[in-house]
């Protein structure tokens, strides 16, 4: 009897999740979290850096077509969330936090590699315009500036393998979705990160050819509100 009383209730289930899929009903969660005129969160994520370079004078490798090769790895970002409520589809935020990430850049013809530890204090600015919902769901774009603070930057140290420039700003440009669950509301976005300002001040021996240098990265967020 048990078994058939289980069988049943899974069957019950499945024909009520049906039923809502095919009829459009949804039990919204959070149904007022949009109304409010100022939220706050937090969020968690990883990071992507590279870097491009422009050269004094172009010296192409016949394996690379390039000068340097940037060794990208994975870095992890966390800071918190406030936002002001515009519109019913437009939201200004700040997001302040902290990135920390690794690159390695070594010049094609040779084997060494000068390690690039980051830091970053991120302060970016942005507008968020949101679709309207769909049930439990909101497609955004996001797009804005920033401005950067490199705690590992060695701007005054002039014995370092690679210095740059302390304060950096950026563009940013990204699209996300806003999941909502029964207590909370998550939103899942990626963004890329564009420097504005040569953040290149000197180098080994193998940088004396460059003439810029522009941080690029890929954020992968995960908004907790």
């Amino acid at each position: 009897m048990k078994k058939y009383f289980a069988i049943l209730g899974l069957l019950f289930c499945f024909s009520q999740g049906n039923a809502q899929i095919f009829s459009g009903e949804r039990l919204l969660n959070q149904p007022d979290i949009d109304v409010k005129r100022w939220s706050w969160g937090y969020f968690l994520g990883f990071n992507k850096y590279d870097y491009s370079f422009r050269y004094k004078e172009y010296l192409p490798s016949p394996s690379t077509g390039k000068d340097l090769i940037v060794e990208t790895g994975i870095g992890f970002n966390v800071g918190l969330v406030g936002s002001l409520k515009l519109s019913n589809n437009l939201d200004i935020r700040l997001e302040p936090g902290v990135s920390f990430n690794t690159a390695g850049i070594k010049a094609t013809y040779t084997t060494e590699v000068d390690e690039v530890s980051s830091t970053h204090v991120h302060i970016p600015l942005l507008l968020k315009f949101s679709a309207n919902r769909l049930n439990n769901f909101r497609p955004f774009v996001v797009g804005g500036v920033s401005t950067s603070i490199n705690l590992s930057s060695n701007e005054n140290n002039p014995e370092a393998n690679i210095r740059m420039t302390t304060n950096n700003y950026f563009y940013e440009v990204g699209v996300g979705i806003d999941l909502y669950f029964y207590y909370f509301k998550l939103s899942p976005s990626l963004r890329g990160v564009f420097a504005l300002n040569n953040e290149f001040i000197s180098g080994t021996a193998d940088m004396m050819n460059v003439e810029t240098m522009h941080t690029r990265g890929i954020f992968l967020n995960f908004t907790f509100q």
